[in-house]
């Protein structure tokens, strides 16, 4: 694994939740691709137009969402305002506290009626008390919460569409898309939107937009009324597209999340997710111990592998001297676990940790 990623070579990497690594297979490819740009041009770009449509195929085979419901996106918040941007004024939001910045600002600023609910042990019936008295039309979440890594349940999703056929389910799967063999038509969500450089190694300047059905219908319906344009090179886009993908999409990339995406599916979600589920158990039974993350969290039928910890500026220097690579967020520290980690890595904490 350290010949593909060289950096486990010299730190402790517990922050893909902050930013995923590039193998240096996917690094050879960007150099072989801005190589053959400088050669050919205008050629190149024609030559290299098709890995655009070979990507949209590909992330929507390996997730199970309609390759026409599927939009490639700058990254999330670019993907999650263009949706805002399409929907009716009169919706009303339900959020989570603490919820990531990308997520609950747009919608707040937009001027949404929206309602905020806070995140603890009982957040599955909180949710439903506040959807039977504020009845909202969307809830908007992130599938794994970016500062306590709580994974949303996927079952309870499921249940929520079974209950409430008309609420509409809107997830960010930045933190949560590359650790999980996924079915976004199965999910019961009407979108999940998210970015490429986190747990999908794909680094940045690229992500998705899954949409459902019932959301390709509720959103820009007056575009929908418009005549759309017959320049050649505008061939095949609709409606929407031309919202989700204006102007040109960059083939390195979008080609790196191609690349990448190749790499992961040989690797196999099932594998990974299993690995991840695995080291992921272990961790948060060991950092239990110390007390150092709250006992409801290990009840979770779902979890995620971010966490966060509590510790002292004296231990996190210690962390950082040791090369533990990891990130403030909120109030605590957070790690997070990818297929890449090891026991070993996981023991490397621990004997920091015990330190104090």
């Amino acid at each position: 694994m350290n010949l593909s990623f060289p950096i486990l070579k010299t730190y402790t990497y517990l922050n893909t939740a902050n930013s995923g690594i590039l193998s240096t297979n996917i690094a050879a490819w960007r150099t072989q691709h801005d190589e053959a740009f400088i050669g050919g041009g205008s050629i190149f770009r024609m030559e290299n137009l098709p890995i655009i449509g070979e990507l949209r195929n590909n992330i929507s085979r390996l997730f199970d969402s309609k390759t026409e419901n599927t939009f490639l996106v700058q990254n999330f918040s670019v993907g999650f305002n263009t949706l805002l941007n399409g929907l009716d004024q009169n919706h009303r939001f339900l959020l989570l506290e603490e919820e990531y910045p990308s997520v609950s600002y747009p919608v707040i600023s937009s001027g949404f009626d929206h309602h905020i609910i806070g995140i603890d042990e009982n957040l599955e019936d909180n949710i439903i008390k506040a959807i039977d008295t504020f009845k909202p039309t969307i809830f908007a979440f992130s599938m794994v919460q970016y500062i306590s890594g709580l994974r949303m349940d996927d079952d309870f999703i499921k249940k929520l569409k079974t209950t409430y056929p008309n609420l509409l389910l809107i997830g960010d799967g930045t933190q949560f898309l590359g650790t999980v063999d996924f079915n976004f038509e199965k999910s019961g969500l009407d979108a999940l939107l998210g970015s490429g450089y986190k747990w999908l190694l794909g680094g940045y300047g690229n992500g998705y937009a899954f949409l459902s059905d019932r959301m390709k219908d509720a959103i820009y319906s007056k575009n929908k009324l418009a005549e759309l344009p017959t320049a050649p090179f505008l061939k095949g886009k609709d409606h929407l597209s031309m919202c989700f993908e204006p102007g040109h999409l960059d083939s390195l990339n979008f080609g790196t999340l191609n690349e990448s995406l190749n790499y992961l599916g040989t690797v196999g979600f099932d594998w990974i997710e299993k690995t991840i589920q695995e080291l992921s158990n272990r961790a948060r039974l060991e950092l239990h111990s110390r007390g150092l993350i709250p006992e409801w969290t290990l009840d979770r039928k779902y979890q995620s592998s971010i966490m966060s910890m509590p510790l002292e500026q004296d231990m996190v220097n210690k962390l950082a001297a040791a090369k533990i690579l990891c990130s403030p967020r909120g109030a605590g520290t957070r790690i997070s676990f990818h297929f890449y980690n090891t026991e070993e890595d996981l023991e490397k904490l621990l004997e920091v940790l015990d330190q104090s």
